[in-house]
């Protein structure tokens, strides 16, 4: 490339565009989990045997609704620093490797009805998050902190997937 061409390229990402993007990774994630998770809720997941400590069925959309904004915020914030940022590109696709284990686990557990496989996924998920943290935290603080409840609650659900998959092995 030469060096003129190189000065028609803007040093960040449109915040509008990065918005968008953010939103559209996320939102296809979401979509594909939804779809997973709506087709395997009746009769397969409500027969199965749950720990105490199962959470009401009304309260995973609130929650994953709240950590889903606080994810296309993150992703956004990353997307919008300057291009040359280090660990920019590497932060960028954390982030989408754990969008993608992120619907897998829904199809996984609901879709497949395989909490054994769900479990697989998600423990997978874990160390791409705990990545995708390392990354954001590296690139913009705010982004990597903003992902913390989020960790937090895959790793409630990780323990919540692993008794379901005991208790009905």
């Amino acid at each position: 490339m030469s060096v003129s061409a190189t000065r028609n390229v803007p040093a960040k990402l449109n915040p509008i565009l990065a918005l968008v993007l953010a939103a559209a990774i996320v939102a296809s994630a979401a979509f594909v989990g939804n779809l997973a998770t709506f087709s395997g809720l009746v009769p397969w997941y409500a027969s199965l045997n749950k720990p105490a400590f199962t959470p009401p069925n009304w309260l995973f959309g609130p929650v994953w609704s709240l950590l889903y904004l606080t994810m296309i915020f993150a992703f956004w914030r990353v997307l919008t620093r300057p291009r040359d940022t280090a660990g920019r590109g590497r932060a960028m696709v954390w982030f989408v490797v754990q969008m993608v284990l992120n619907g897998a686990w829904s199809v996984a557990f609901f879709g497949l009805q395989s909490p054994l496989l769900g479990l697989i996924t998600i423990a997978a998920l874990v160390v791409a998050l705990l990545g995708t943290i390392g990354a954001f935290l590296k690139v913009d603080r705010a982004a990597g902190f903003v992902l913390l409840p989020y960790l937090a609650w895959v790793s409630f659900a990780s323990a919540l997937n692993g008794a379901v998959w005991w208790l009905n092995r």
